[in-house]
């Protein structure tokens, strides 16, 4: 019973690094993008 408690406790953890990467990822290009546009202004 606990180790399935620690599998399932392991993959949320997993599950929640990744949604965060990608948010951080796609917040970093927003940056970039956004820093770019204001360059052409």
């Amino acid at each position: 019973m606990s180790s399935k408690k620690a599998m399932k406790q392991a993959q949320k953890q997993a599950y929640a690094k990744h949604r965060s990467n990608i948010t951080n990822s796609r917040f970093t290009t927003k940056k970039k993008n956004f820093t770019k546009n204001k360059k052409k202004i």
